[in-house]
């Protein structure tokens, strides 16, 4: 396993541990009652209106939307509702089982929350990108963020991830790896005050792998796909207290070689700077 994703898996799982205990003990404690929360309502039809989900009770909070370009089209709302039905049923089981932890081991209950906001980043012909945040809380010493991606096949009417379009993970990485290791470099040193050693044996010093970052497809011409969006979660390219990175690069000429034939109408080259 890559070093650095066990170590953010492992930092997620410390913060949350505290949570789940003393979420438990309120969920437990509201379904003894008779005043266990319901499941959101399914998503409305309507093609001028977006999703909203909220829920709040004493253990936890729930949030999810979507816009209304995502809500207009019913599979894609369908698929939407199902990952929101998911995120909430597994908040409500972290909460249920941080109860009782919290219970047997006598400390108190903090409760938890989940937030999944879905936003477009581009509407072409043939394609709608989406970027999702999630944020998380489970009781720990801080909020955790991530991202998410989602590209929409308009004409297959099915959800693609966006590296879907190119030749192959590697072959996207290789086309990004000089202008975006560069830029995040650039970056850190600027947020750490002091330049970054590539060659320092510590998770951080390092430049991510495509499987460690989020990618998005973003248009400047609504009409073809011409910039890359590129995000990356806190602890994966620096300590918590760096926060996230987020860049922006052009399509150029090896992003386009990297493409799949099937997809090479859908980019163009993007404003150089």
């Amino acid at each position: 396993m890559n070093p650095r994703l066990f170590l953010i898996a492992a930092l997620l799982s410390s913060a949350a541990c505290s949570d789940a205990a003393e979420m438990e003990e309120r969920v437990g404690a509201s379904a003894q009652a008779g005043a266990a929360a319901t499941p959101p309502a399914p998503p409305g039809t309507e093609p001028g209106e977006g999703r909203a989900i909220a829920e709040s009770t004493e253990d936890y909070e729930f949030e999810y939307s979507w816009p209304v370009e995502a809500n207009s089209i019913p599979a894609l709302a369908t698929l939407l509702q199902g990952r929101a039905d998911k995120a909430r049923t597994e908040l409500v089981g972290a909460v249920r089982e941080d109860r009782a932890a919290a219970a047997e081991a006598d400390y108190p209950f903090r409760p938890h929350s989940f937030s999944g906001e879905w936003q477009v980043v581009a509407d072409i012909p043939g394609w709608l990108s989406l970027s999702g945040t999630i944020s998380t809380y489970a009781g720990g010493a801080h909020p955790n963020t991530g991202f998410d991606s989602l590209l929409w096949d308009k004409r297959a009417g099915v959800a693609r991830d966006p590296l879907d379009l190119f030749r192959s993970p590697q072959n996207f990485q290789n086309a990004i790896a000089r202008r975006f290791c560069e830029q995040l470099d650039a970056e850190r040193a600027e947020r750490r005050g002091e330049p970054v050693d590539p060659d320092a044996d510590d998770y951080f010093s390092d430049c991510p792998g495509v499987e460690e970052i989020t990618v998005l497809l973003g248009s400047s011409n609504d009409r073809t796909f011409d910039r890359i969006g590129v995000l990356v979660m806190p602890y994966v390219a620096g300590p918590y207290a760096e926060g996230s990175y987020e860049f922006d690069l052009p399509v150029d000429t090896a992003l386009l070689d990297a493409v799949k034939p099937d997809y090479a109408k859908a980019f163009s080259l993007g404003p150089q700077n």
